[in-house]
């Protein structure tokens, strides 16, 4: 009798205790996860990506033009290649540009007879090599100086590795803070059609990034330095609050 009051005793406080427990593991389950829920709606937000792209035109050109002769004695392939230039010299006075939109390049000399040459056989033993550079703004006179070489090669100039003028746009710092404007308000579009279909009023800028500015060729095809026609876009990055 004295025993089973022992643990009648005994029983009661423990299961007390136990259910105090288990009310507080209840308890403090519902909170973790009422947090976790706050945290969730405190930290709703939509990232969007806004494009801009613009069409320009280059306004530099760089003209390069490399030219050779060879033959067996130096002094002969010297003059030779001085009368080449003489004849290019002329051909761009013609074509309009200014002597100082005109500079000359190093001038190249191979001797197929020195040590570095010497498993070459045959052939002539000197090979000379001279380039003009031509650096204007005027682009459209470049476009119709390269489609006029011919006139040079009918002259005799032999015309090596031409790979046509490079066309550069200089003025990005002029087109660049209305092309971010009109990526920032694409963006924003894109945010606020995501808001109104989750049925959530558009909050705030959380986080922004703007993308590097990239300039292709206006048709997506072919070397962009290739071409004057080309075509300016920027990315930017925004993350806006959900309320």
């Amino acid at each position: 009798m004295n025993d089973n009051s022992i643990d009648t005793a005994r029983l009661i406080p423990a299961a007390v205790f136990g259910g105090l427990v288990a009310v507080g593991l209840i308890g403090g389950g519902a909170l973790i996860g009422q947090g976790v829920i706050n945290a969730r709606a405190g930290d709703r937000s939509v990232t969007v990506r806004g494009l801009a792209e613009k069409d320009v035109k280059a306004d530099l050109a760089v003209l390069p033009i490399r030219f050779t002769t060879s033959g067996d004695v130096l002094s002969e392939v010297q003059s030779r290649i001085d009368g080449d230039l003489a004849i290019v010299r002329q051909f761009l006075k013609a074509q309009g540009y200014p002597d100082d939109a005109v500079d000359l390049g190093q001038l190249g000399v191979a001797d197929t007879r020195s040590r570095e040459y010497m498993s070459q056989t045959g052939g002539p033993r000197f090979i000379l090599t001279q380039t003009v550079i031509v650096r204007t703004t005027d682009v459209d006179r470049v476009q119709t100086t390269t489609r006029n070489l011919n006139d040079l090669v009918r002259q005799g100039v032999v015309l090596q590795d031409f790979n046509g003028p490079s066309y550069i746009f200089t003025k990005l710092n002029d087109v660049r803070p209305a092309m971010i404007a009109e990526a920032t308000a694409a963006a924003r579009s894109g945010a606020e059609q995501f808001a109104k279909d989750s049925g959530a009023p558009l909050g705030p800028i959380k986080t922004a990034g703007q993308g590097s500015f990239e300039i292709l060729s206006r048709d997506g095809t072919g070397d962009e330095a290739g071409t004057p026609n080309k075509k300016v876009r920027v990315v930017t990055t925004i993350s806006y609050r959900l309320k």
